[in-house]
């Protein structure tokens, strides 16, 4: 995995933490869901990554 994968995977994962958490705090279930949304994304693009890694070597 590239350096700038892992990067924009941790942000796009952090990004969809800090929605849940302010979604929780406001009550607000669409911006928790939207988060949560973010972090499985995040989760699937690095799983994905980790696969492409695994064939190069």
């Amino acid at each position: 995995m590239g350096l700038d994968d892992k990067i924009k995977n941790k942000v796009e994962d952090l990004t969809g933490k800090a929605k849940e958490g302010t979604g929780k705090a406001t009550d607000d279930e669409s911006l928790e869901a939207e988060g949560r949304g973010d972090r499985a994304s995040a989760d699937i693009k690095q799983a994905g990554e980790k696969v492409k890694d695994a064939f190069k070597h």
